[in-house]
């Protein structure tokens, strides 16, 4: 997108997510990889600069301005590194927006601040070992007792899970009446009973902590029911558009990234007497690359602007998102060819930008989902 389209205020937010990304997270993201964790200080950073609170509005500590710019500063990030793209995506869509939107006052002011800052990072726990995309069929069960709700069952796949300090909990209160059952509940990490049982070992993002999590006999207060009881479905599908528009754009970030190292390899790199970016072959290739990232971006932006002013963007967020996801993997993977046996060493990294981008396809509802969802769409589509 040209500047020209963008106000001062987005410009910026994503030339400081840029600065950032540039100086402080891609010199780190190798080593990162590496140690399976994101630098502590680098997420403080991060809370400092306003980028855990994107959503946010300035009451609560935030720094929301809208979308676009949420959109921009992800890409930018996730183009210093994918795993910490993760984070911040997670973070404000599924951490911080169900709060938002459907948290008591109370809730919101004791939570908001310290999510917004950094303070703490929260992460989302729907996902079950036998129950990814069909969100209805949860075996994890909460039961009232004596003003206090008792949670029992098995997460799966949880992003920041080790990290986080405030955990979104689906879980059934009332299993006789189906998908109407499913209630949302915030549970503090530190909670007797809640239990991080292992990080994942990952073909992509490692640096992101994603964990299973068990919870046996976890008690917490009445209060801590996160929106009417029985809405725990409505609440977990809420937050689609922000968080697919969040996945998008670290997909286009990390693709952007695997685009830039191709390019300048293909400039470095000499064949046949001249650089191999001036082969037709290797030109045609760059084009088509650069072609599909502006057009993942303005998808993003679209369903970003919509999603902003307040109008209802779920079949276009779920178009960025597919597009995005499989754009990345075709452009990671071209970056890779570009490199030659380069590419396929760990000493360059579009190799973990391959790596990196192969996830995009699958959470915040994989491919399949995306297409049935906007395929449902056109059932009422005018001709």
């Amino acid at each position: 997108m040209h500047d020209l389209e963008l106000s001062e205020e987005q410009r910026m937010i994503r030339d400081m997510a840029r600065d950032f990304a540039r100086r402080e997270i891609a010199p780190k993201a190798q080593a990162m990889e590496k140690a399976g964790w994101i630098d502590d200080a680098l997420v403080a950073q991060m809370g400092e600069l306003g980028l855990l609170g994107m959503v946010v509005p300035e009451e609560w500590g935030g720094s929301y301005i809208d979308y676009v710019a949420y959109a921009l500063a992800v890409e930018e990030i996730s183009a210093g590194d994918g795993a910490v793209g993760a984070l911040m995506s997670i973070h404000n869509s599924v951490g911080c927006g169900p709060i938002l939107n459907f948290g008591t006052q109370a809730q919101k002011d004791f939570w908001l601040a310290d999510l917004a800052s950094g303070q703490a990072i929260g992460c989302f726990c729907l996902t079950e070992p036998q129950a990814g995309s069909e969100a209805n069929n949860l075996r994890t069960r909460a039961e009232l007792r004596d003003g206090q709700w008792v949670l029992n069952g098995a997460k799966q796949f949880v992003s920041n899970g080790k990290r986080a300090k405030l955990a979104i909990v689906f879980a059934v209160t009332d299993p006789e009446l189906g998908k109407k059952g499913l209630s949302a509940f915030l549970v503090p990490t530190d909670t007797p009973g809640f239990t991080v049982d292992r990080s994942e070992h990952k073909m992509g993002i490692r640096a992101s902590d994603t964990c299973a999590v068990t919870l046996s006999d976890c008690t917490i207060p009445e209060a801590n029911l996160l929106g009417p009881r029985g809405k725990g479905l409505s609440i977990a599908l809420s937050n689609l558009e922000g968080g697919r528009i969040g996945i998008a754009a670290q997909a286009l970030g990390i693709a952007r990234a695997a685009f830039d190292a191709a390019l300048g390899y293909s400039r470095e790199r000499i064949q046949f007497g001249k650089p191999i970016g001036e082969h037709q072959s290797i030109a045609n290739l760059l084009a088509d690359m650069h072609t599909q990232l502006n057009a993942a971006r303005l998808l993003i932006l679209h369903a970003a602007r919509l999603k902003s002013a307040g109008h209802p963007c779920l079949s276009q967020a779920s178009q960025a998102k597919l597009f995005a996801s499989e754009m990345a993997e075709r452009v990671c993977s071209k970056a890779v060819q570009i490199h030659g046996g380069y590419g396929y060493l760990e000493d360059y990294p579009v190799e973990r930008y391959y790596r990196d981008a192969r996830i995009t396809q699958i959470y915040e509802g994989s491919s399949e989902i995306q297409r049935l969802l906007i395929a449902r769409e056109l059932a009422n589509y005018p001709l």
